[in-house]
């Protein structure tokens, strides 16, 4: 709009002169040597505007006959660029499809055309990676090294293939490498993190960490999740070597993540051992109230040293009390049990019979029948319902990988922060061998039980049929004590497992038992 205006302006003026010079005759007189020369002011002006107007032609020609060959080279540079680029767009495109006939035609082509493009060499390591050149695909990214401009391009191209053949520490390298170059780079960061989180390099992830949280790779919420999962692991680690930088691990991690289970039970068990029992306390019930699990219970009923098994029952009881899921109860049932509160750990496991009926439930239920009364038809009544229960939450990830213990990444991907309590989707060989094992226990118990009534009622018939002359004093005659298999500890496994032989709450062996009835006068029946 300003450029035509502009040419309406200049056309106006140029008028205007022209009407005004017309109406203003008069004479121009040269005397040139002795020729007199007289024209009009109109004619001197439009005689000397076509004078300008053909020197400038005549200019503009002798400036094209003197530029004509550099227009020619540019002319069929220009057809060479735009064949070269026209060769490097198909090829792309023909890579991107898998044609490799294709592909290694117009990456000759590009390189012919345009051999100090950038593109022309990503072209021909891609085509060399399509037809199964990796020799020639590494040289090329290898040669991009060498310029500043591409060193970027070869490294995640030589990343990408040691990626591919399994090269972990040559990756690693490139990686790292990228990440020094252009630390603002997204992927170098993501893949460095991920390598250090499968190797279990907790101290370098948390550097890596660090550096995507400075170039905003990761947002604020994603990193402190990160952060807490990688100081837990360092501190699940480290617990039995350096106990007071386990616990600022632990306790960093449970601030900034409450519901992070293994960092509460870490920091729970440390203050317990130090003899901090209410921060204990305070730390897994903050940890418990969004995500109750087992191991919470386990650490915050022994979180007091010396208590008896009704002390921790009372402790579970104060810790379960507002928990609607349904590991309060398995946690209180198993506190009842271990304290032999049989009437308590049936009320409390009724709830779950019917519609929340598990494995680990059937389990419980057929250990209160093997140690309360030793009933092996109803130890084995429930330890059959315990085939078809449901399964119980364990840690699982998304793809269905099942572990008896929490893991702060994927085993197989690197990702971090994958395992969740939950349910499996499907069960493993590995999981149904450590349930039989711990069903077998209360079986176990219920056939300890009666075989030791069988032993009583023999060595009663015995002393019937053979009485001896009773003497002035009876006296009692003490049984050896029946060596037994040894005890898990409390709180252990799927919460089937009896309390510790030297535990004063803990339930009675058949050594005691067996004892108790041995307290017979010789010659009574």
């Amino acid at each position: 709009m300003l450029r035509l205006l502009t040419f309406f302006v200049a056309v106006g003026l140029i008028a205007w002169g022209l009407a005004w010079v017309a109406d203003h005759p008069g004479d121009v007189i040269i005397n040139w040597q002795e020729r007199q020369v007289q024209v009009s002011i109109f004619a001197a002006f439009v005689g000397l505007a076509l004078l300008i107007g053909g020197m400038i032609f005549l200019w503009s020609v002798l400036r094209q006959l003197i530029k004509s060959p550099t227009m020619i080279s540019d002319a069929f540079r220009r057809r060479t660029q735009r064949r070269g680029l026209e060769a490097l767009s198909t090829g792309i495109i023909a890579v991107g499809s898998g044609d490799r006939d294709l592909a290694l035609r117009y990456a000759t082509q590009a390189r012919k055309a345009l051999p100090n493009e950038p593109l022309t060499e990503l072209l021909r390591a891609q085509t060399a990676q399509l037809t199964g050149d990796k020799a020639t695909a590494r040289r090329i990214y290898e040669s991009m090294l060498a310029a500043p401009d591409t060193e970027l391009l070869g490294l995640r191209g030589l990343y990408l293939e040691a990626t591919k053949e399994g090269e972990t520490e040559a990756a690693n390298q490139f990686a790292a490498r990228a990440m020094r170059t252009n630390p603002q780079l997204d992927w170098p960061v993501a893949a460095l993190f991920d390598m250090q989180c499968k190797a279990e390099n907790w101290t370098d992830a948390l550097e890596t960490l660090d550096k995507a949280r400075k170039y905003n790779h990761v947002t604020k919420d994603v990193a402190n999740r990160r952060r807490a999962v990688l100081l837990a692991a360092l501190a699940a680690d480290g617990e039995s070597e350096n106990m007071d930088e386990a616990l600022d691990q632990a306790l960093e991690a449970h601030k900034l993540a409450p519901d992070l289970v293994p960092a509460a039970d870490v920091a729970g068990r440390i203050l317990a051992s130090k003899g901090n029992t209410s921060k204990a306390a305070s730390v897994i019930a903050k940890t418990w109230k969004s995500s109750p699990h087992p191991d919470l219970a386990i650490t915050y009923a022994f979180a007091r040293p010396g208590d008896s098994p009704k002390d921790r029952l009372a402790r579970v009881k104060d810790l379960v009390r507002d928990t609607h899921d349904v590991e309060g109860p398995i946690a209180l049932a198993v506190a009842a049990i271990e304290a032999k509160e049989w009437d308590l750990a049936r009320t409390t496991l009724k709830p779950l019979l019917d519609d929340k009926l598990t494995k680990k439930v059937c389990a419980l239920m057929a250990r209160v029948e093997g140690e309360q009364n030793g009933d092996k038809g109803r130890v084995r009544e429930w330890l059959s319902r315990a085939v078809t229960a449901s399964r119980d939450a364990t840690w699982t990830d998304e793809t269905g990988v099942v572990s008896d213990t929490w893991l702060p990444a994927s085993p197989a991907t690197g990702e971090l922060d994958v395992f969740k309590w939950a349910v499996p989707a499907e069960s493993s060989a590995r999981d149904s061998a450590s349930m039989l094992e711990e069903w077998v226990r209360p079986l176990a118990i219920a056939d300890e039980l009666t075989r030791e009534n069988d032993i009583a009622a023999t060595e009663a018939e015995m002393i019937t049929i053979n009485p001896e002359p009773e003497p002035e004093e009876d006296p009692v005659i003490e049984a050896e004590p029946v060596e037994t298999s040894s005890r898990k500890p409390p709180f252990k496994g799927n919460g089937i497992d009896s309390g510790a032989p030297d535990d004063p709450g803990g339930p009675d062996t058949g050594a005691d038992q067996s004892a108790r009835r041995a307290h017979v006068p010789r010659g009574k029946t």
